[in-house]
């Protein structure tokens, strides 16, 4: 493996890193809250699908974002209303989520741009890049992603209102005695999580791919979940896991044109780290006390 291999795999790992970390980070400020959905892999297809729509239709990656951004604080809104509102259960939004997303987005493929499975943005609606030197260059939202989870980290750790939010989700009826609104923290941690996934899903189609398919988030929704948990709910070792699994994404593609081994093994590389790290913290990761249990106020 020469110099350049091994910069590839390097750019490469922080550029699948980015909707990890990002929905990674968003799932734990939510469950530190106390409320769970497993409706991340809907939010990544969908912001991905609308974010390129936006992209498109206004020539600018930026605003792509931000739809993508919108696209999950919708979701967050509606999962929000009816686990934290309606005390409905956490699990079954978040399936709905992805079944809706899942036959939405081969449908809108199709619809809008009259093409089957997939669709390749033009240069004008994808985000520019960072040059570092004469051939490298990086996105601008790796740099947002480790402010976001290093900021994400410090507020929810060190600040009042992550006090608050990480009371809400540990135990509410203390947090509810001492004049916490504990549906309105976690309400909004709930938007906060899914606005993240949010702008992971853009992130995918306006910038690192470039382009829309039917199956783009490719379990990385359950990826971030996986890494949620090895991270044990903190936003700051998130950064860590995260590249871990980009690192075996950026090594898979590095490895695939070598035929070194059969493409369909090397594709499984990250899914396989994935079983791996999931199976060596079970019974070791500790998570909020209510995270997942719906708070009736007495």
């Amino acid at each position: 493996m020469d110099a350049g291999a091994i910069i590839f795999i390097l750019k490469t790992s922080l550029m699948a890193m980015v909707p990890i970390v990002l929905t990674s980070v968003g799932a734990a400020w939510s469950e530190r809250a106390g409320v769970v959905s497993i409706g991340y892999e809907g939010v990544l297809l969908a912001s991905a699908f609308f974010g390129a729509i936006f992209a498109e239709m206004t020539g600018h990656a930026s605003v792509g974002l931000l739809g993508g951004i919108l696209v999950g604080v919708l979701f967050g809104m509606l999962h929000g209303a009816l686990t934290v509102y309606l005390k409905g259960d956490h699990v079954i939004p978040g399936i709905g989520i992805n079944l809706l997303a899942a036959g939405l987005v081969p449908f809108g493929i199709i619809a809008y741009w009259g093409t089957a499975g997939q669709h390749q943005l033009p240069d004008s609606a994808k985000l520019w890049h960072i040059k570092l030197g004469h051939n490298g260059e990086i996105s601008p939202m790796v740099i947002i992603t480790v402010v976001i989870a290093l900021v994400t980290w410090w507020v929810l750790f060190k600040t009042p209102l992550g006090l608050r939010v990480r009371s809400v989700g540990e135990n509410p009826e203390a947090a509810d005695a001492l004049g916490i609104n504990v549906e309105k923290y976690r309400f909004w941690s709930t938007v906060y999580g899914h606005a993240l996934a949010g702008l992971a899903g853009a992130y995918m189609s306006v910038d690192w791919l470039g382009m829309v398919h039917k199956t783009m988030s490719g379990g990385r929704g359950f990826i971030a979940l996986a890494n949620m948990v090895f991270s044990n709910w903190n936003p700051l070792i998130s950064l860590i896991g995260g590249w871990l699994f980009g690192f075996f994404d950026a090594l898979a593609t590095w490895l695939a044109p070598k035929h070194m081994v059969p493409e369909q093994f090397i594709y499984m590389l990250p899914y396989i780290m994935t079983l791996i790290i999931v199976a060596g913290i079970i019974g070791k990761a500790k998570p909020p006390k209510w995270d997942g249990r719906p708070y009736k106020r007495e």
